[in-house]
């Protein structure tokens, strides 16, 4: 008996570094990415700390760097994977995530929020938003950041 819980003990602890050496493997290149756009959003914009990064993938990819400059203004850097211009603007400039949430959330029907973040399609910096409906169903929403304007709805109804 006690020769199978060693074994036992072994394989658990095994599956747990594999699991862990899994997870890191997987985390690695996005870690990688946060720490590129960090140091070029520092680099090539006013933003002097960082506060908050996300990714984005739409027709390309973004990297998403929020933070502040030596002012203490906040400051949105929208920055294309690829080779691209860098856009910076001020977040009292465009809508906060709390108001595109409402705004989902009063004009659909969609009174579960699954995910918001800021994107970047055509050029156009935005909101995009996750929703779930009563019967379960997926929507989509993106809302131009600047305007508040509906870009795109994907409803499931």
């Amino acid at each position: 008996m006690k020769k199978w819980l060693v074994i036992l003990s072994i394989l658990f602890i095994a599956v747990i570094i594999t699991a862990a050496a899994i997870y890191l493997s997987a985390v690695k290149p996005v870690k990688q990415a946060e720490e590129a756009a960090v140091h070029k959003a520092i680099e090539a914009t006013d933003i002097a700390e960082v506060t908050e990064f996300s990714l984005y993938n739409g027709e390309e990819t973004y990297y998403v760097v929020q933070g502040e400059n030596n002012k203490g203004t906040k400051l949105i850097a929208w920055i294309p994977e690829k080779k691209g211009k860098i856009i910076v603007k001020k977040s009292s400039d465009g809508l906060s995530r709390d108001q595109a949430i409402k705004k989902v959330l009063a004009e659909m029907n969609s009174p579960e929020i699954i995910s918001v973040k800021l994107g970047m399609e055509n050029g156009i910096p935005l909101w995009e938003i996750h929703s779930r409906t009563k019967e379960n169903l997926l929507n989509y929403h993106s809302i131009v950041f600047e305007t508040g304007e509906w870009l795109k709805k994907i409803e499931n109804f």
